[in-house]
């Protein structure tokens, strides 16, 4: 008569401490990046955060939640538009960009009661109508001078050095902020919540799950997330053009990185955001070629590693670094 084998609920393993413990390191490291990099390449590692967090946001929305938008670009376009009219109104340059994410954030709060009735397809499609009614009404704005666009001017009143180090910086903290909240709030009872809504509503109400109030807290939170990396690309690039901010390239940069990288993965869009960097910066002087390329890799992903490279990773090897869920081991050593 065999013994049963012991069953041991794991969350933390050695891999997983290691890799916590390497990216504080890390972490660490690249908050002094000002210091020892140069200026190229500190304005281009502050670009990389925001890619990372809009690769985290979308993944959130979409992966955890399934909650497929094509229309992130709303936020990330009123994130900068509400920087440049927080500081227009007279408010410390920097202190407006970090209000803006916040006042978006509360912006999507009563829209989401609109949006969230929306299912599947219709709520994709109604988020990129939403986008595009942004788009249009920030153009009325005389301010903006439609298509003409503006700058924010505060900003030139800082030494480009000091910019640039004070981009980075912010960038690297809300970055840290932001994909660290969405460890946090995965971890949690929300987040199983989140997955529960995700995989079945109806299942997931009928055990107690607040469903509408789940859903409207990651719909807010990716906004918000939107909106601060579109601050921060406005705090980089200076001038606004609303053509540039609310263009669905942006959505579609998120999706791309979330599906290579491993679309319900925490790790994925992280890695997804580093390859499409690494690709922008050797290929993104190719013009039209460039958006061909992306296109046609994201479709290969969709065909042939459907769960992009960590989700294929983790389905074949069980390896997770940053460990969001629970897994059972056995007495063998064997995770199930």
């Amino acid at each position: 008569m065999t013994q049963a084998q012991p069953i041991v609920v794991q969350r933390w393993n050695v891999l997983s401490i290691a890799a916590v413990t390497s990216l504080v390191a890390l972490l660490v490291a690249l908050a002094f990046g000002p210091t020892y990099l140069g200026p190229n390449l500190t304005d281009r590692i502050t670009t990389l955060f925001i890619y990372v967090i809009l690769a985290a946001m979308w993944n959130a929305l979409a992966g955890y939640a399934g909650l497929v938008s094509v229309g992130q670009q709303a936020f990330f376009g009123l994130g900068a538009y509400a920087a440049i009219r927080l500081s227009n109104a007279g408010i410390n340059v920097y202190l407006a960009l970090a209000l803006a994410p916040l006042i978006v954030g509360a912006a999507s709060f009563p829209l989401s009661a609109l949006a969230l009735r929306l299912r599947g397809g219709e709520f994709a499609i109604g988020m990129w109508v939403f986008a595009e009614l942004a788009h249009l009404s920030v153009n009325l704005d005389g301010l903006v001078q439609g298509e003409t666009g503006t700058s924010l001017i505060a900003l030139s009143a800082f030494a480009p050095d000091v910019r640039r180090a004070c981009n980075y910086w912010i960038a690297l903290a809300l970055m840290t902020a932001l994909v660290g909240l969405v460890f946090v709030l995965l971890r949690s009872r929300t987040g199983a919540a989140i997955q529960a809504i995700r995989d079945n509503e109806e299942a997931a109400a009928s055990v107690g799950v607040r469903v509408f109030a789940t859903k409207r807290l990651i719909f807010v939170l990716a906004a918000a997330g939107c909106a601060a990396a579109g601050s921060l690309t406005l705090s980089t690039l200076i001038s606004f053009q609303p053509k540039t901010y609310f263009s669905v390239q942006w959505t579609a940069y998120m999706i791309f990185m979330t599906l290579v990288g491993g679309l319900g993965t925490f790790e994925g869009p992280i890695i997804g955001a580093v390859i499409f960097f690494v690709i922008e910066t050797i290929f993104g002087a190719s013009g039209v070629w460039y958006l061909v390329g992306l296109g046609a890799s994201a479709l290969l992903f969709s065909l042939f590693l459907p769960r992009g490279i960590w989700g294929t990773l983790t389905d074949r090897f069980g390896i997770h670094l940053m460990p969001v869920g629970y897994r059972l081991r056995f007495g063998s050593g064997e995770p199930r």
